[in-house]
């Protein structure tokens, strides 16, 4: 079973499955669903449509350069056949998949550092455009309170007699 890519969004395309379409110098173009096709014949650019693989790549948004992906490349040339090889390869395939799974978790960490401190100054700018839209508080008068302060007999007829 030979499973190819979508040439504009980059997903698969499954046997049976999606469009495709010759041009007159005999390139093939490969498509998974007519949403790409409808793309592709309107000669937009996947690298600038949102949501094509290209795009994500393009803009930080993907990983591009990691040792794993040499893996997936699709390779033209016979190589004779060894069972210890393929057998360890098959042996290796989790711990790959594994390191691969790590390396895009850091990836997206990394990308989302500055989340927080992007949303927060979204949020000062839009409290201050739309500051005049929330109600002004009403400011209550508190009164210092009454202290109630012991004096004795003495120290008020010495206050008296200062006064005089």
């Amino acid at each position: 079973m030979r499973l190819e890519k979508c040439w504009f969004c980059s997903s698969t395309v499954y046997p049976g499955h999606g469009i495709q379409f010759v041009r007159n110098d005999a390139k093939i173009f490969r498509f998974c669903r007519s949403k790409c096709h409808k793309n592709f014949k309107m000669k937009r650019n996947p690298r600038k449509v949102k949501w094509t693989k290209a795009y994500r790549r393009v803009h930080g948004k993907d990983m591009t350069q990691d040792s794993t992906f040499e893996f997936e490349r699709k390779r033209n040339r016979p190589e004779r056949y060894d069972r210890n090889l393929a057998q360890t390869v098959l042996g290796i395939m989790p711990k790959i998949e594994k390191i691969r799974v790590d390396r895009e978790a850091r990836h997206h960490m990394n990308r989302m550092k500055g989340k927080k401190l992007k949303i927060q100054k979204e949020g000062v700018k839009e409290l201050l455009q739309s500051i005049h839209m929330l109600p002004i508080p009403k400011v209550k008068v508190v009164e210092p309170p009454k202290i109630k302060v012991a004096v004795s007999q003495q120290q008020s007829e010495q206050n008296l007699a200062m006064e005089e």
